[in-house]
């Protein structure tokens, strides 16, 4: 993908994340995410403020919040401090925090004035059994659904150092769903967060794989 097309995607993460695209947009950006561990990161980040927004309830508030008077100065002296163009996504990162930050002011303005806002469910983690199939490797494995795909956060140790593994999710009908790759670090414990589109009722497993296409762990659920 061109970086102009991958910048024309990633502009479209936080309509994504509102459900806001149309059909052909949305099944684009999916596509998109599918193979881009970076966008995937960012929709992560985007996700917690979007996931907040229907708390926003205006009837539940009897005068609008303002943010803190010195909010806007600080929101824009931190997007000033980053000036090169390749910050451009810290950048995005600080406004979508401010965002954030403004709309849980807001909230908890609400509940100053005696009035009910509900804080978000935590995010569950459904544990899944998994079957190794190298000897040197020992691993444990939690999903975590969320509105835009699955997450696997894979626990392990023994994976060969500088080798390369390679995460798909498996589908109902037998498809495959990429869901990133990582590098081993011999007896080194590490954590790996492994992302795909996939939505969870559509999602039966997932299988890491060597560099060969073996399988080294495989996992139903």
């Amino acid at each position: 993908m061109s970086r102009d097309s991958h910048r024309a995607v990633r502009d479209l993460l936080g309509a994504y994340a509102l459900r806001m695209l149309d059909d052909e947009q949305s099944a684009s950006v999916s596509a998109h995410l599918d193979g881009c561990e970076a966008c995937r990161a960012e929709l992560d980040f985007v996700m917690p403020a979007a996931e907040l927004l229907p708390l926003a309830d205006p009837d539940r508030v009897a005068q609008q919040p303002a943010p803190p008077p010195e909010l806007g100065d600080r929101v824009l002296a931190a997007v000033r401090s980053e000036r090169a163009p390749r910050e451009r996504a810290n950048r995005t990162r600080v406004l979508v925090a401010a965002c954030a930050a403004t709309l849980l002011i807001g909230i908890g303005a609400g509940l100053a004035a005696g009035h009910a806002a509900f804080a978000p469910d935590p995010v569950p983690l459904e544990h899944v059994a998994t079957t190794v199939h190298d000897g040197q490797v020992d691993a444990d494995a939690e999903l975590i659904p969320h509105t835009w795909g699955v997450e696997i956060r894979l626990t392990g140790s023994g994976f060969e150092e500088g080798r390369t593994y390679r995460a798909t999710l498996l589908d109902e009908n037998g498809g495959t769903h990429p869901a990133g790759e990582f590098v081993g670090v011999g007896s080194e414990p590490m954590v790996c967060n492994l992302n795909s589109a996939l939505l969870r009722e559509d999602a039966v497993g997932f299988e890491i794989t060597d560099e060969l296409g073996e399988p080294v762990i495989t996992s139903s659920f």
